[in-house]
């Protein structure tokens, strides 16, 4: 394990003023997004926040170290990254933050999910892939903790084979997914959820294919309320990686280093040595943030306040990373305080104006609506009996300081309930008015459950099947093998794996013979690791590849549930169509002959995997 130690004054450093300036000032601007961001949540603009403050310097080396075509798979703390590689706008975070609708002002999630979860757009608006190599990219993040590991397997290995297989180089270079497998999967996670059992399958799984994956653990020593010591062994996780480390001269296994979170010049140098090495050598790695901090506790649900003593938050300030940087810079000559306060107060400002444009921009179009509702409101009242109580709904709508869609058609149903016996022309234009609303609705909040592309398997016409007269009689599994024959033949970005599919053909031989014929990376071998199967496979189809994901038993499936309910099933909703996992998963049992191997666990499967077809 490599340790970074840690100073507090250097030298010499190898960045420039201005290189160093400007990390500081985008720390900054992260921080006051963090600190506006809480205060608009509690003074009621929106229901939650969660924020990425005391992480501002290890996330800036990180994207510091990216390069285009690398692809993040991270969780909601991860603003700063987002904002370093410029993938993430101050009004853009806002935007989310009141649940935008609109795509272009909130192209994450069109609103659909909390504030930091973070996601680029990497499809067309036919649903068709982009070119994923000109810049940093980001997978949908996943509000489970923990669920962003499965698929970060298969992200790293989608460039691992696009590096050893010469038939998927050439195809994913005309293609567009990737540039010799040059592509690192930066992987981010907090400390708590490293207790979690899909974080330990997720790196075992990454070092067993030597996957070029770096996973950064920010560490600040709690999980909401509860301390290391009850989340890991011996409380400290670089101890228990350990077992993980590479030997000299190895390539297997991972490399491990411990940094301090507030250390600006041990993070540059610790990232850019780790991926320079995981990208030249496709062996992964694991950076362990330390000592970082937490400034307003874990969101805007509690205070920390309650829990962390008086020296924790003493020593909380004292090792708060931005405050860390302002001493290394002056303490280096490279800025004065006065210069390094007047950063602090322009980006303060910055901030601000950006959060307005983001809330004005939120609420424009509900405000047109409110007013084209209240002139449809007063035609009635001037014309209906009921006028008390139109009054009295419309005068409760104004007293309303950010109404929302739902507040226009409380006020519309009383209205039209209120008149409803009466021949009032202004009536049906407030149905229209209201049926337009609902329809819009529709759009916003339930488009994109299923893919709506042209390549949508609801699109593609049926074929029925015809038989010559003397046609051979085959075994079920020979026809299926025959089946997978034509498809690895036909498609060159099909892979197929699981457990015992490789070597064996599958324990009902639906493979057998297909290895031998297509090598042992298209048709691969995989440990017991159902989670960590359907997390590889989605991470490959997001990277351009064809999955099929072979789990041994439907029995097993429930295993992958999860990560197939929150985040296979949800990945075109909640990214408003800007992302897809085209995975096939294939199983086998409901045979009704035992409670395992063959039973049916299949009525709980499908309550929970709508979006699946």
């Amino acid at each position: 394990m490599t340790n970074i130690e840690a100073t507090t004054v250097f030298t010499s450093t190898p960045y420039s003023r201005d290189e160093a300036l400007a990390d500081y000032r985008l720390g900054w601007r992260s921080r006051h997004t963090s600190l506006l961001g809480r205060r608009e949540v509690l003074t009621g603009k929106a229901k939650f926040g969660i924020f990425g403050d005391g992480k501002e310097l290890a996330q800036i080396a990180m994207a510091r170290a990216f390069g285009a075509g690398d692809i993040r798979s991270g969780y909601y703390r991860d603003q700063t990254v987002m904002m370093a590689l410029d993938l993430l706008d101050v009004e853009g975070f806002f935007a989310q933050l009141y649940a935008d609708p609109d795509v272009e002002r909130e192209p994450a999630s069109a609103g659909r999910q909390m504030n930091g979860h973070f996601a680029t757009r990497v499809l067309d608006d036919q649903g068709l892939f982009i070119d994923q190599t000109t810049r940093p990219q980001s997978a949908a993040d996943t509000s489970p903790t923990g669920s962003q590991m499965p698929r970060l397997v298969g992200l790293a290995y989608a460039s691992r084979l696009y590096r050893d297989l010469d038939s998927l180089r050439t195809w994913a270079e005309t293609a567009k997914f990737s540039r010799d497998g040059n592509e690192i999967a930066w992987g981010t996670i907090g400390n708590a959820s490293c207790a979690e059992g899909m974080f330990w399958e997720a790196v075992n799984a990454i070092g067993v294919l030597g996957a070029p994956a770096v996973i950064s653990i920010w560490d600040d020593e709690y999980g909401i309320s509860v301390p290391n010591e009850f989340q890991i062994t011996k409380g400290d996780l670089s101890a228990v990686l350990s077992g993980f480390q590479r030997e000299p001269g190895s390539d297997r296994g991972f490399d491990i280093y411990r940094v301090n979170g507030w250390d600006y010049e041990a993070l540059r140098r610790t990232y850019a040595e780790v991926a320079e090495r995981v990208r030249r050598e496709h062996v992964p790695a694991i950076v362990h943030v330390v000592e970082l901090t937490q400034p307003q506790g874990h969101s805007t649900s509690g205070s920390h306040e309650r829990y962390k003593s008086a020296e924790r938050l003493a020593w909380e300030r004292e090792h708060d990373c931005l405050a860390k940087l302002r001493g290394w810079l002056i303490d280096n000559q490279l800025a004065d305080a006065a210069e390094l306060d007047a950063i602090e107060q322009e980006e303060k400002k910055s901030v601000r104006e950006a959060q307005r444009r983001a809330w004005d921009a939120f609420m424009a179009p509900i405000l047109a609506d409110k007013e084209t509702l209240l002139g449809l409101v007063d035609q009635i009242a001037e014309q209906s009996a009921a006028t008390e109580r139109i009054a009295n709904a419309r005068r409760d709508l104004g007293r309303l300081p950010n109404p929302v869609r739902r507040n226009l058609l409380v006020t519309a149903r009383e209205v039209l309930f209120a008149s409803r016996d009466e021949d009032i022309a202004a009536r049906q234009q407030l149905i229209d008015w209201q049926k337009s609303i609902h329809d819009a609705a529709h759009d916003r909040y339930h488009s994109h459950l299923y893919s709506e592309s042209p390549l949508s398997a609801l699109r593609i016409e049926a074929v029925d099947p015809t038989y010559d007269a003397d046609a051979t009689e085959l075994n079920g599994f020979e026809v299926l093998t025959h089946c997978f024959d034509a498809a690895l033949a036909r498609h060159p970005n099909l892979l197929a794996f699981g457990e015992d599919l490789g070597k064996l053909g599958d324990v009902n031989q639906g493979f057998a013979g297909l290895q031998e014929k297509y090598g042992a990376t298209r048709v691969a071998d995989v440990g017991i690791r159902e989670c960590t199967i359907l997390g590889q496979a989605i991470g490959m189809a997001m990277r351009g590849l064809k999955p099929i994901a072979e789990v041994q038993y439907l029995d097993y499936l429930p295993y992958a549930l999860q990560i197939i309910s929150d985040d296979l099933a949800t990945l075109q909703y909640r990214t408003r169509g800007g992302q897809k996992a085209p995975v096939i998963i294939r199983t086998r049992g409901h045979r009704f002959e035992g409670i395992w191997h063959a039973g049916s666990p299949m009525a709980g499967i499908i309550n929970l995997v709508h979006g699946v077809h």
